[in-house]
């Protein structure tokens, strides 16, 4: 087993190397100069002062050295845990704008990832032995699959939001309001939480709900089933173990699904001006902020890799297959 989760590590470790490295690539073929950008808020009169505020800029940004030696020098600030300075946000550390966005886009995700998988896992075990339910469910959870994320937004906040007028469609709370810890800044969090998170979990859970549904159906007709159903083994109990079977590939799903996921969430917050880090990403490339997108692209590839790893660890543990195909390897 250490073989095996070595043999992953140093897998996750690679693709942890592409991704910073691609990470840093991307942003330096947008078009446009971010220090240019920042004189040009400035709106300086003296045509004197420009060259040296550029150099300072360039400076502290660490754009006056050679292609090469910014990429090493960004590896080694990342050791150290600087992220650079935001251009858009200047002088404010990217550190420190991400980690003020990242509670958003966790409150988002976690409870869209978790409750569409459970739900969906569980309405499509009932739809593959229920007919009524698979009438119903099923046509539904294909409509919901096949619709984008930053379009179901759109008709949720016009529904729910603008012609129900129930939901709040713009924002993180009210406008109103300056954070604190009362009750009534509580609720205004959830009211502006729901319609992003209802739009995120109605499409996963469509996915969810028709991979269980196919994978129950094809459990129930395999030979291990059939002859339980021989030995007189009770209707209940091979469903049991139908759904522990079918419940393996839709945790492997859950692992290549996550990176659709988190970028579904990252749409869905631009859709309502939700201020997590898909709304940093859209001010990051408005104003040539490439700090601010390297930091929040390395957050993002962190937060998948080590969400993979977990699910990799998690599949061997629930699968004794695995740890036998382990053994025996060995």
């Amino acid at each position: 087993m250490g073989r095996y989760f070595g043999r992953k590590l140093a897998i996750y470790v690679l693709t942890f190397v592409v991704a910073v490295t691609l990470n840093w690539l991307i942003p330096r073929f947008m078009p446009g100069d971010p220090v240019l950008r920042m004189l040009t808020r400035t709106s300086v009169s003296n045509p004197e002062a420009i060259a040296p505020m550029r150099a300072y800029y360039e400076n502290v940004f660490g754009l006056d050295v050679p292609l090469w030696k910014q990429y090493l020098n960004y590896w080694v600030e990342l050791f150290q845990g600087n992220m650079g300075v935001s251009v858009w946000l200047f002088p404010a550390p990217v550190a420190d704008v991400i980690v003020n966005a990242v509670p958003y886009t966790l409150a988002l995700l976690l409870p869209s990832i978790l409750l569409s998988w459970w739900a969906g896992n569980k309405v499509g075990a009932l739809a593959a032995r229920r007919k009524w339910l698979d009438n119903t469910a099923l046509p539904v959870s294909y409509a919901l699959t096949a619709t984008p994320y930053m379009w179901l937004g759109i008709l949720l906040a016009w529904g729910l939001g603008i012609v129900a007028g129930l939901f709040p469609v713009a924002g993180g709370y009210s406008f109103e309001m300056r954070p604190n810890w009362s009750w009534a800044f509580v609720g205004s969090l959830a009211q502006h939480w729901f319609l992003p998170f209802l739009s995120l979990f109605l499409v996963a859970f469509g996915g969810w709900a028709i991979g269980m549904r196919n994978l129950i159906i094809y459990e129930l007709e395999a030979d291990y089933a059939n002859y339980l159903a021989a030995l007189g083994a009770p209707r209940r109990l091979i469903r049991r173990y139908a759904f522990r079977n079918a419940l393996l590939p839709q945790l492997s799903g859950l692992a290549l699904q996550l990176g659709v996921l988190v970028a579904g969430a990252l749409v869905t917050e631009i859709v309502f001006a939700y201020p997590g880090l898909g709304h940093l990403i859209l001010q990051a490339i408005q104003n040539q902020d490439f700090f601010l997108l390297q930091g929040v692209f390395l957050f993002i590839v962190i937060g998948v890799l080590a969400a993979n790893f977990l699910i990799d660890i998690v599949y061997v543990l629930v699968d004794p297959r695995t740890r036998t195909g382990m053994q025996g390897a060995t």
